[in-house]
Order: structure tokens, then C-alpha cells, then sequence
């Protein structure tokens, strides 16, 4: 018997790899890391109708994780970004991802600068990119130890790093919480959210981390290609009769998706929010969405016994 007893599946979610780059962006205060945090990973919550998946890993410096230290000593947030290794020019993609949000968000946020947190042999030159914005009058300098482009805007100066690294990555662990209640489900979901928020290097990019809309590959339209998971959907158990996957009882199921460095951050990550919501009130099954491995070869089990060692 699993130490997670009966209420967990048995089972694993069928996550699979990215390309990732992983940025810092720092600012004046709190509030205005959050401006600009919310604003560059707006419209970032799945991959199926985004370029890509974003979302805040940590805070950190002063007011945050004050173990990692800010170049320039002010609050700071960890933001990652995540394209599908799938996609056709994958690279390009992330590139024009990174150039876009971080141009038209951050270098548009007062008091926002960005610095690169990879250290890769393959990089993009971003800042040179972006710093054409100060038409002549953008310069190199040295600050911090840090080679960077200084680009003079109305505000006083944006700084960004000259390039930025990426890597492969890890998309699509999930968790789904199967509750008596939309309020019960949620409430173990948003205990999930918290949970993922200690542990560094993933992010939950749907609204708040958490997903209400669960979908399946393929749909009844020839113009989608996804579309709701209706097996999944509690309003439709007596309409689907022994087609529906939803036990009497369950009235709602709300998902957690988790991007994240590598599988072993991910599966450390999976753990820690099933240990924080497993007693949850109203919670009856916490389970995940496999494909049978016709989406990805990253099997992120959920009963710690079964993941195989790194």
C-alpha cells in the first residue's frame, strides 16, 4: 500500500520536454515586479492556443527568497517561459516569445530591468535585439559583474543582459482534484498552488496555477484540435452514462499543470502538492491525465515508489 493510501491514483501524468529560458526581472518594489510579471506572462496558460507557458517561479531578494541575491539588490521574481520540443522551429519560436514579451512588458514597466539566469553554450543575443529600441543611443556597459545593453527611455534607463540562455525542460505534470463541491475542489487546488510556490525551478501557468477547463486531444469540430475532456465533466455523467468517468459524488475537478527545470524538479514538485492537499475537506481522488504515451515520454508518477531513480 502506498504511503498515500486510497485517495491517489495509482497512476501517472504523461508530461513531456520543452525548451525553456528562465529569466529574472527585478524592480523598484514588490508591486511593480508584480506589474511587470503579470503583464509578460499574460496569455500564457497552455500551449494549445499560446505560444507558450509562463509563469512566475519565485520572489526573490528583498521581500522574497533573500538567499538568492539580486544583481542589483532589489526585489526580484523568477519568470520561466516554455515551448513544446515538438514544435517546428522551436527555437525560433522561444526567441521571438522572449523579444515580444519582454519588449513590449517589461521594457515598458517603470523600473523594470531583466537579467538571463542560464548559462548555456546555445543563447540568444535578446538584449542587442531589443536594444535598437533607443534608436543610436543604446550602449554596452558592465554593472554588477554583468554584461548588459542600457537602453535610455523616458523613465531613465532599461537594462537588460546581452544574451540568454535556454535548455530542455519539462511540460504537462498535472494533478487533478476530484471533490464534492466546486468550492472543495478549489480549495484543494489553491492548497496545491501554495505548495508548488516553495518549491523552486516550476511553475503552474494557468490562471492563479490552476486549470478549470481540462482538455482532450482532438474534438467533434475538424477546426480544433482540443477540446473539453467531457468523460471529465460532472454536469454530463447522466447524459454519458457508462461513458462518464466521474464517480456519483463528485461535482467538480479542478487541475494543476507543472512546467518546470527537468523531471526530477517536477516529480518533487507533484509529491509536495499531493502532501498538502491529500487530507483536503470534500476531497475524494486525486488522479492525473495520461495518454498512454502518445503525448510524452516524462512519466511523473504519482505513488513516489514508482518513479523510477534519476
Amino acid at each position: 500500500m502506498s504511503a498515500w493510501g486510497d485517495i491517489v491514483d495509482d497512476t501517472y501524468a504523461e508530461a513531456f520536454r520543452s525548451i525553456y529560458a528562465e529569466v529574472l526581472i527585478t524592480a523598484r518594489d514588490r508591486k511593480w515586479v508584480d506589474h511587470a510579471c503579470q503583464a509578460v506572462t499574460g496569455h500564457a496558460s497552455s500551449s494549445i492556443f499560446c505560444e507558450c507557458e509562463a509563469g512566475i517561479d519565485r520572489y526573490v531578494g528583498p521581500g522574497g527568497d533573500e538567499s538568492f541575491a539580486t544583481p542589483d539588490g532589489r526585489p526580484g521574481a523568477i519568470v520561466q517561459f516554455h515551448v513544446p520540443r515538438f514544435k517546428k522551429d522551436r527555437e525560433r519560436l522561444l526567441e521571438r516569445v522572449l523579444l515580444h514579451r519582454i519588449s513590449q512588458n517589461v521594457l515598458t514597466s517603470p523600473t523594470a530591468s531583466c537579467f538571463n539566469l542560464l548559462e548555456t553554450d546555445s543563447y540568444f543575443k535578446l538584449g542587442r535585439k531589443l536594444a535598437f529600441f533607443g534608436d543610436k543611443y543604446q550602449f554596452r556597459d558592465e554593472r554588477y559583474g554583468r554584461k548588459i545593453w542600457i537602453v535610455p527611455i523616458m523613465g531613465g534607463e532599461f537594462m537588460i543582459d546581452r544574451r540568454f540562455g535556454f535548455k530542455d525542460g519539462v511540460m504537462g505534470g498535472n494533478l487533478w482534484f476530484f471533490a464534492d463541491s466546486v468550492d472543495a475542489s478549489l480549495a484543494a487546488a489553491e492548497l496545491g498552488v501554495e505548495a508548488l510556490d516553495q518549491i523552486p525551478g516550476v511553475i503552474a501557468p494557468f490562471p492563479g496555477g490552476i486549470a478549470g477547463s481540462g482538455s482532450k486531444a482532438g474534438s467533434s469540430y475538424p477546426f480544433l484540435f482540443a477540446s473539453t475532456n467531457h468523460p471529465y465533466c460532472p454536469t454530463l455523467r447522466s447524459t454519458l452514462g457508462g461513458h462518464s468517468q466521474v464517480s456519483e459524488g463528485v461535482n467538480s475537478i479542478m487541475e494543476i499543470i507543472i512546467n518546470g527545470r527537468d523531471l526530477k524538479t517536477v516529480c518533487r514538485a507533484t509529491q509536495a502538492v499531493i502532501k498538502a492537499t491529500v487530507d483536503s475537506p470534500g476531497l475524494s481522488r486525486i488522479s492525473a491525465g495520461n495518454y498512454g504515451g502518445r503525448l510524452g515520454k516524462s512519466f511523473v508518477y504519482l505513488h513516489p515508489e514508482h518513479q523510477p531513480a534519476e
